[in-house]
């Protein structure tokens, strides 16, 4: 009898530690901060670890950074709240928004923009030159909700008439770009800002370091129009005192001399300015404008 009484103490004990909820922000239950995977996950993983020492030490919470395989993963664990902030491209934060309710804290600025463009590359002895030349050929885009890779492009290629032989989703800037490098595609979708004293600023430059050649052996043949710079989005319901603390340090962070260098490296970012949801109804009037709307990419 008093064996069966120990076994149940124990179950009890056990059932009642698993119902506990650490402290949002403790080493039990870390802040879960997610980056897209528009360049390679190594780079994206180490780059953001002094961030993230940063945040810690200016914040007291503590945070964990993971990097999903597309963009409809990050969203989906927005809706569930394994992710509490994403670094979301434009439509995807109005996916995330329309569908479980994340809210834009902040936006980057880049060369002093807010806006940037999506670009169309192929190889450069290819014969592909302008846009007309897709027809019929093969296109990487980065991802189903890539706003510079996929939505922007897609819908500048429909608007002209241009029917590609075949699309398919490379699962990152980087990819797509490497897909036409490598002959795997005709034509591939990244972001574009303007160059900075002479230096292309575009998808390729991540790629420069283990690709040398990358800038010769591939040419931009189009752009899209401009878009709104991508986001810090936070979760909903993320408690309001936490979000502001690292929203603060996040602002405060890219302005010291270690942040000017890490988020540049990271995002190619100069600094962070709020921002609010209706920042970005030029992309819903752009998606409205094509008959279209977030709804018919939310399923």
């Amino acid at each position: 009898m008093k064996s069966i009484k120990i076994i149940f103490i124990i179950l009890f004990l056990f059932i009642f530690s698993c119902s506990q909820k650490f402290e949002l922000g403790s080493k039990q239950n870390p802040v879960e901060m997610c980056f897209v995977p528009w360049m390679e996950t190594g780079k994206i993983i180490t780059r953001s670890k002094k961030l993230t020492n940063y945040l810690t030490e200016k914040t007291g919470y503590h945070f964990r950074i993971t990097v999903p395989t597309n963009y409809a993963a990050v969203i989906e664990g927005m809706g569930t709240e394994e992710v509490d902030i994403a670094w979301l491209p434009p439509f995807a934060y109005i996916l995330a928004n329309e569908k479980y309710g994340a809210q834009v804290a902040l936006t980057p600025v880049r060369k002093g923009m807010k806006k940037y463009k999506g670009e169309f590359l192929a190889r450069s002895d290819s014969d592909i030159d302008n846009l007309a030349d897709i027809e019929g050929k093969t296109i990487a885009y980065t991802d189903a909700a890539s706003t510079s890779g996929y939505i922007y492009p897609s819908a500048l290629l429909a608007q002209k008439g241009i029917k590609p032989g075949k699309i398919y989703f490379a699962g990152g800037h980087s990819q797509a770009i490497l897909a036409v490098y490598q002959n795997r595609a005709d034509v591939g979708c990244a972001y574009w800002s303007p160059p900075s004293k002479g230096e292309p600023q575009d998808g390729r430059k991540e790629l420069l370091q283990t690709h040398p050649d990358i800038y010769k052996k591939t040419k931009i043949i189009g752009f899209t129009e401009w878009i709104m710079n991508d986001t810090v989005t936070f979760r909903k319901d993320f408690p309001p005192e936490m979000k502001e603390k690292i929203v603060q340090a996040l602002i405060d962070y890219v302005n010291t001399e270690e942040g000017k260098i890490v988020m540049k490296k990271l995002y190619e970012i100069d600094d962070y300015v709020r921002a609010t949801d209706s920042d970005y109804d030029g992309v819903r009037k752009t998606l409205k404008t094509l008959g279209t709307d977030a709804s018919q990419f939310i399923k």
